[in-house]
């Protein structure tokens, strides 16, 4: 696997964006924020019931955040907080706006309880001709070196 690595992530609660430091960290990889033309609310239920029914209509909001100079990054990162067992709709509109074709695709997600849900399976379905790497899946806030080390190692970047 190429050595350059590119990591994009939505975090609302800060801990994907815990993830993907980590993960910049070990690789030596290029941190991108996804960052929504209008901030989520920041209430629990009121964001859980908008997720619903964003997910459910298939919305995909604008994002402030441009990436630059994709095609100098054989590998990216695409991390996620796990929302009604899927990918948040900023990650969704990211997927959908840049060709990740022949790329490694490497998804991340934090979660509450309920794992990957069917992340890997919607980021596959939203770059069918890049290699969808397995999941690297971490409960809440607790990500540590040692996980993201193994899930390095995993998927053949470390």
């Amino acid at each position: 696997m190429s050595k350059k690595f590119l990591i994009v992530y939505y975090s609302h609660s800060s801990n994907t964006c815990k993830l993907a430091k980590l993960i910049a960290e070990e690789t030596g990889g290029t941190i991108c924020e996804l960052v929504p033309e209008k901030a989520y609310p920041d209430d629990y239920n009121t964001i859980v019931e908008q997720a619903k029914q964003e997910i459910q209509a298939g919305f995909r909001p604008e994002l402030k955040t441009k990436v630059n100079d994709l095609a100098s990054y054989a590998t990216v990162f695409v991390g996620t907080p796990n929302w009604c067992s899927t990918i948040a709709p900023p990650v969704a509109t990211f997927l959908e706006s840049y060709n990740l074709s022949g790329k490694n695709v490497a998804p991340f997600c934090t979660h509450g309880g309920g794992g990957s849900g069917y992340i890997e399976v919607t980021i596959k379905k939203l770059c069918p001709n890049a290699a969808v790497r397995p999941i690297l899946s971490v409960y809440g806030g607790t990500a540590k070196d040692s996980q993201v080390e193994s899930g390095l190692k995993k998927i053949g970047v470390k």
